[in-house]
């Protein structure tokens, strides 16, 4: 049984499969260790993997908090209409400020993808 992790397995299997495209299938003139572009690949989806984690955690914080945020009060029949409206209000603006953090993390993902992707795509075939 294989115990290298299952990124360091999808690095090396796409490793090799760069090293063939360049050199061929006999690898025929191939300077380049193959451990050395698995190390490569390896890292750039494991900090991939991490960010994708860290968007996945603030998004399960911000339900969690939204969730939080629209759950009745517990005193909230004792409230008189200024003291509602000021919670409402206060919990309101925390939910917004929370959106626009979801929403600017996620925008900036989106255009660091969008600039691999156009600069994969300016690469010759």
């Amino acid at each position: 049984m294989d115990s290298e992790h299952p990124t360091r397995q999808a690095a090396r299997a796409a490793a090799e499969e760069i090293l063939r495209i360049i050199y061929g299938d006999d690898l025929a003139g191939c300077t380049v260790s193959l451990d050395r572009i698995t190390g490569v690949i390896s890292s750039a989806m494991t900090g991939q993997a991490q960010v994708d984690r860290a968007i996945a955690e603030l998004n399960d914080k911000a339900y969690e908090a939204i969730r939080l945020l629209s759950t009745p009060p517990a005193d909230g029949a004792t409230l008189n209409a200024d003291e509602l409206r000021s919670l409402l209000s206060d919990r309101l603006d925390k939910i917004q400020t929370l959106a626009n953090k979801v929403i600017a993390a996620t925008k900036a993902q989106n255009e660091i993808n969008a600039a691999s992707d156009e600069s994969a795509d300016s690469i010759p075939a």
